[in-house]
């Protein structure tokens, strides 16, 4: 009857619970059960996880499909532009010259992109419980409700590491996407382009 079997404990930071556990464990000895508030909500949390994970998966593969259009732009705009880099060539330009007028055409999309999606995504959500209100003002739903999520707003963080990652795979994938229609702009022989014009 003495003795206490079970004590809830609170602290000021819930996200770093689980080294608070291990300093409690530490003072209690290794005879007492945990269970924290993260156990208890395990499912909910695996499937936020989840979601994070495809959101991700989804995102890059967003980021493929700029860099692939990236690729084939500059290809087509290596073939439209073959007259003028001969031109190029047989007024002494080198081949590097030409690689870096098309790496640079190629990586100043990337860069203008990478930059306007970054400052866009911080607006978005810095605002986003506006934008949720404002959308569902206009289409009369529930967009985020409260009783699936048992949260009363749409909660959003800025994660610096994860925008760099972001911005750095953008930046990263965009120069990448250069390499080759540089590459194949800079071999293009000014005999072969200019013989039939």
């Amino acid at each position: 009857p003495s003795a206490v079997n079970y004590l809830d404990v609170k602290i000021s930071d819930p996200d770093n619970v689980r080294r608070k556990t291990r300093d409690i464990q530490g003072v209690l000895g290794g005879e007492v059960r945990f269970f924290n508030w993260q156990q208890s909500n395990s499912s909910f949390f695996n499937a936020i996880e989840v979601e994070r994970n495809v959101m991700f998966l989804i995102l890059t593969l967003i980021i493929l499909v700029a860099a692939f259009n990236i690729i084939s732009s500059l290809i087509m705009l290596v073939k439209d532009k073959s007259r003028d880099i001969a031109i190029l060539r047989t007024m002494g330009a080198t081949k590097a010259m030409i690689m870096r007028i098309f790496f640079l055409s190629g990586a100043s999309v990337g860069i203008i992109g990478t930059t306007m999606g970054f400052i866009l995504g911080i607006t978005f959500v810095q605002n986003i419980e506006t934008i949720r209100q404002w959308i569902e003002k206009l289409t009369g739903t529930n967009v985020f409700a409260a009783e699936i999520y048992f949260l009363s707003q749409l909660p959003a963080k800025v994660n610096p590491g994860e925008i760099v990652t972001v911005v750095l795979m953008g930046l990263g994938l965009t120069f990448l996407a250069t390499l080759y229609p540089s590459w194949r702009a800079a071999r293009l022989d000014p005999v072969d382009a200019l013989r039939y014009e």
